[in-house]
């Protein structure tokens, strides 16, 4: 017999409000970054950096999220798979961060095909039930965005 109260009860497909404001807010320090190199190139320069940091940090952060799905739901060797996957995404901001004192745009190019390369895990992530099933219409624009911001903080800051 199924639960009425789960058949009643529709799959949500749209991110929480809070997800939401919460991650396009994420968007925010790239975009002002952009916006004081544009406005004022003298200041901007410190702006572009932080931006590039920002972007590795979430980089960062995105393993992170992966790494609290997976202890959350799997066990094994499924879990050690699952763990070791969620490491990449530091390891490719720390290839970014010493490439940055070489070049920037290598450096911004990094960070924004790790990424795109993030929403791969993503969906697989989706697929094993792992996250919600809302989960994609939330990371595709975020990292798309980002990615591009990154891109462009890359090129912004060329000397």
């Amino acid at each position: 017999m199924t639960d009425p109260l789960a058949a009643s009860t529709p799959v949500r497909v749209r991110p929480p409000v809070a997800a939401l404001l919460l991650g396009y807010a994420g968007l925010l320090p790239p975009m002002v970054a952009v916006a004081v190199r544009l406005i004022d190139p003298a200041k901007g320069g410190m702006m572009l950096a932080l931006s590039l940091l920002y972007a590795a940090l979430i980089l960062s952060f995105l393993g992170g999220m992966w790494w609290g799905a997976a202890v959350a739901r799997v066990s094994g060797a499924a879990l050690t798979l699952w763990l070791a996957i969620a490491v990449v995404p530091s390891l490719v901001a720390l290839a970014a961060g010493a490439v940055l004192f070489s070049s920037v745009v290598s450096s911004a190019a990094i960070v924004a095909a790790g990424l795109l390369g993030s929403l791969l895990v993503d969906m697989a992530l989706v697929r094993a039930g792992h996250v919600p099933p809302w989960w994609m219409r939330l990371r595709i624009p975020l990292s798309v965005g980002l990615a591009a911001l990154t891109l462009l903080t890359g090129l912004l800051a060329q000397p």
